[in-house]
Parts: structure tokens; C-alpha cells; sequence
């Protein structure tokens, strides 16, 4: 299996416009809380289940990456509780939202998204965020 870098590297490849990665530091952020949101009003069981698998993965890889993965974790389901609005309806509309905003930025930048080679993608697009992040702040991973 790669390793991170490679892994970053790849997903990298295609990510390299200035209103690409503009679009994707807002539209990752918001799939990942939908898909997370989604799986909560199906059950908070499942919703548990499916951020423990993709920690799992973040942990083989880097257990920095996955403790920090822990913390964005904790903060897209801390609201859903108590959110007023229906969970699911809200997460459908975030989740449209969003992939329109990821596919414009990948028609911008004149590149496929990276999931079309490797469904994984889906789950390194967090990570390279928070890759950057950890870069920024001379962190490592």
C-alpha cells in the first residue's frame, strides 16, 4: 500500500489551481461532514462505525494524520445532536452542494477527480487538508 506522501503526491497531481484547491478547502470540509451527517440520522451507530474504519485507515498510514483526523471527527459530530433541522435533508443538500463545487474545481483545473482512479482518494481528500495544515505549522506527519 502507498504511503502517505505517495499517497498526497498523487492526490496532489490534480489539485494544483489556485480556485481548485480554493474550492476544495471548502468543499471537502462539507462532504466529509455530510457523509458523516448522513450516516448519523441512518444510526449514530453507523455513523461511529464509519469514522472508526476511516480513522483505521489514517492510523496505518500516520498516527499524527489520524489523531488530528480525530479531532475533525469530533467536530462534525458534535452538532448533530442537536441540530433542529432534519439531519438528513441537511446533509443531501451540503453533499450536492459541495460535489458541484468539487466538479467545477476540477473542470477548472482540466483534471479528473483523483477518486475516479481510487475510490481511497475519497478518503485522502481530508487528509491532504489537514496535510497542508500540519505543513503549515511545521508538523509532522
Amino acid at each position: 500500500m502507498p504511503t502517505i506522501d505517495q499517497w498526497f503526491a498523487r492526490y496532489g497531481e490534480s489539485h494544483q489551481s489556485r480556485v481548485n484547491k480554493a474550492l476544495h478547502w471548502i468543499c471537502v470540509p462539507a462532504i466529509t461532514w455530510s457523509v458523516i451527517a448522513f450516516a448519523w440520522w441512518l444510526s449514530p451507530y453507523a455513523a461511529l462505525l464509519l469514522c472508526a474504519l476511516a480513522l483505521a485507515f489514517y492510523a496505518y498510514h500516520s498516527l499524527p494524520l489520524a489523531l488530528g483526523m480525530l479531532g475533525v471527527v469530533a467536530l462534525a459530530l458534535a452538532p448533530l445532536a442537536h441540530l433542529s433541522v432534519n439531519v438528513a435533508i441537511a446533509a443531501a443538500v451540503v453533499f450536492v452542494v459541495a460535489w458541484i463545487g468539487q466538479f467545477v474545481g476540477h473542470k477548472v483545473e482540466g483534471r479528473k477527480p483523483s477518486f475516479f482512479d481510487d475510490v481511497k482518494f475519497l478518503l485522502i481528500g481530508p487528509a491532504w487538508l489537514l496535510g497542508l495544515v500540519y505543513r503549515w505549522l511545521h508538523i509532522r506527519y
